[in-house]
């Protein structure tokens, strides 16, 4: 490392001052960058076939779809299901339809993958109601939360494309967000879920020409969801919260609803992952069915409020950036210490030459 005669070692307060002030700039340069560009995921699953779960997965031509013994789903209401979409509301007013696998889950971890086309003809802000998914203790029981019913037991994943909060201008609609409920809490459609929400993120998925998905994954009591709106192949983080308790043998399902406006809401897949996660003895003998659904929050989900560009304020620091802002701040104490050690060697060869 070189330092210029006239430059660091004579002044050599202000050339370790810059040189700390330019690798602190450097570390948080890169640290905003993370934060707010909110990079994909890396571990959300690639859709390895081994691990698709069929019996809780909803596929073209939807085989074992209807009221047989047999069937693996079923659906109520509007619901139509063709060979190429499960349609569940039309582009009418006053509709409400679903869809319900019939078979519970008991996998500990995993991750369902959602492709959904929401559109219709009504013009921006004069379409609704939009689309639920739903992992619930019960199934198949119509209500006025998005066609399913209120004080739910479970996880709910809201897609909410119609402002009812006029009040509440700083999100942008459609508007994502989630809910875990143990059936005590009511959903307030008056201010679009906000009391009750984890957290949420606004997503432009109507009318669109191109797919859109939505991913869930729910993991050693982490709940993340995902989505792959603007045909670029690539997950976004919308939610990412921890002290999610989920059980286990509850049933996975998606609703719509329409009411004054209205839309078509479509579910093209429901593909259900098993992730493979190890747990600890304690873990593994606990009886999952019996856990009851709750979260851990640091603060009421009430005060949760997402900033203007979607991004949850809420949200905990994950693992990955604490170590990224650990990295910056150690590197910036290694940059200081080095430039401080050049400094002095040079500033003690010059004093030597003057002695």
């Amino acid at each position: 490392m070189a330092f210029r005669e006239e430059g660091c070692y004579e002044s050599f307060p202000g050339c370790l001052i810059k040189m700390c002030r330019l690798s602190v700039f450097l570390c948080s340069a890169l640290v905003l960058l993370v934060l707010e560009v909110g990079p994909v995921r890396c571990d959300i699953t690639d859709g390895n076939a081994e691990h698709l779960k069929r019996e809780h997965s909803l596929m073209k031509p939807y085989q074992g779809v209807g009221s047989s013994p047999s069937s693996q789903w079923d659906f109520w209401g509007s619901t139509l299901v063709t060979g190429s979409y499960v349609r569940l509301t039309p582009d009418e007013r006053s509709k409400q339809g679903s869809i319900w696998n019939t078979v519970p889950c008991y996998l500990k971890d995993w991750e369902m993958h959602v492709q959904f086309k929401v559109h219709g003809s009504g013009k921006k802000n004069l379409h609704g109601d939009g689309i639920a998914i739903w992992y619930t203790k019960d199934r198949l029981h119509p209500g006025p939360v998005f066609g399913n019913q209120d004080q739910f037991v479970g996880l709910s994943i809201f897609v909410d494309t119609f402002r009812n909060d006029l009040h509440g201008m700083d999100r942008s609609f459609p508007y994502i967000s989630a809910m875990v409920n143990n059936g005590s809490v009511s959903y307030d459609h008056g201010k679009d879920g906000r009391s009750s929400e984890l957290g949420g993120c606004s997503a432009e998925i109507r009318n669109r020409d191109h797919d859109t998905y939505l991913a869930v994954r729910y993991s050693k009591g982490r709940l993340t969801i995902m989505v792959d709106v603007d045909d670029k192949n690539e997950w976004k983080e919308c939610i990412d919260i921890g002290g999610v308790r989920l059980p286990t043998g509850y049933f996975f399902g998606a609703s719509a609803a329409t009411g004054d406006l209205s839309d078509n809401h479509d579910i093209i897949s429901m593909k259900l992952y098993q992730l493979m996660v190890e747990h600890t003895p304690e873990e593994e003998n606990l009886d999952w069915t019996k856990i009851e659904p709750s979260v851990s929050l640091l603060k009421s989900p009430k005060d949760n409020i997402d900033d203007p560009t979607g991004n949850f304020r809420g949200t905990p620091l994950t693992g990955w950036k604490v170590f990224l802002l650990l990295l910056c701040a150690l590197l910036g104490i290694v940059v200081c210490a080095v430039v401080g050690a050049v400094v002095f060697q040079k500033r003690q060869e010059r004093n030597k030459r003057f002695y």
